[in-house]
């Protein structure tokens, strides 16, 4: 199967990378990359070869979020429309969320919105020292609500809050103190600590790491998943505002929004 927007690659060890392949938008996602990236993460679950996954990217930036032409069809749909659009990214954050192979990112640089959510969804992050990280929906009167419920989870409550509401970006340090991310290593080094903890899955018998996979998901509460149709709920009420409206034409026209002082 060839893909548009991702790489997917597996080598004679059963180690799959998949890579996010629009470095000129910054690996932005679009509704195509989405249902790609569904669809590579099914294959990968149904694969009995693949061993350990790694989620990559081309480029400077790791992922921006969402594709402006994407966030412009949104803007454009009715409320069905609007829900269907964060059903299919809460579907494909599901697939990696359940994916039965232990998922490695290896995170090089920035990452915005739902490139956290793509972290969020991964078992062990990798980061560059030098990365940035923020959720900036607020900043358009949105809210971070289809990548909530895994932001949420894999941060938890208390450092969520910190991040969740303010927009503001921050590195690699909190994200390591948070959860978020595992490891940070300087740039020169992402592959080698990236292929240190993909291999170390190759000692481990497969059908026992699903398993504990699976159970860890279990322990730690409710899925995420169950929580999609109330957070798509959420986020149209939010794109329904007057106040997101100005948000999403100020940020379209490249202005500043009415609530932004100084």
């Amino acid at each position: 199967m060839s893909y548009e927007t991702i790489r997917l690659d597996i080598d004679p060890r059963g180690i799959a990378t998949v890579t996010l392949a629009r470095a000129d938008k910054h690996n932005a996602m679009n509704a195509l990359m989405i249902r790609e990236l569904r669809e590579a993460a099914e294959r990968l679950g149904n694969d009995a070869h693949v061993r350990a996954v790694i989620l990559a990217a081309e480029g400077k930036t790791f992922c921006a979020g969402g594709d402006l032409g994407w966030m412009r069809e949104q803007a454009d749909k009715d409320r069905a429309g609007k829900m269907e659009e964060a059903g299919a990214l809460a579907g494909m954050l599901g697939a990696w969320n359940a994916l039965p192979k232990p998922v490695i990112a290896r995170v090089q640089g920035a990452a915005y919105g739902g490139g956290l959510g793509l972290m969020a969804v991964a078992d062990i992050v990798i980061a560059a020292d030098t990365a940035k990280f923020a959720l900036t929906e607020t900043r358009l009167g949105l809210i971070p609500a289809t990548i909530g419920p895994l932001v949420v989870a894999k941060l938890g409550p208390a450092f969520a809050r910190q991040v969740f509401f303010n927009a503001k970006p921050f590195g690699a340090e909190f994200a390591l103190r948070s959860g978020l991310v595992a490891r940070i290593e300087a740039s020169d080094g992402l592959t080698a600590a990236v292929e240190e903890e993909a291999a170390a899955f190759l000692d481990c018998a497969p059908g026992a790491v699903a398993a504990a996979k699976a159970l860890a998901r279990k322990l730690a509460g409710s899925d995420p998943a169950d929580l999609a149709t109330m957070t798509a709920n959420a986020l149209a009420d939010r794109w329904e505002t007057t106040e997101a409206q100005a948000g999403i034409a100020a940020f379209f026209a490249k202005e500043s929004p009415p609530w932004r002082k100084g």
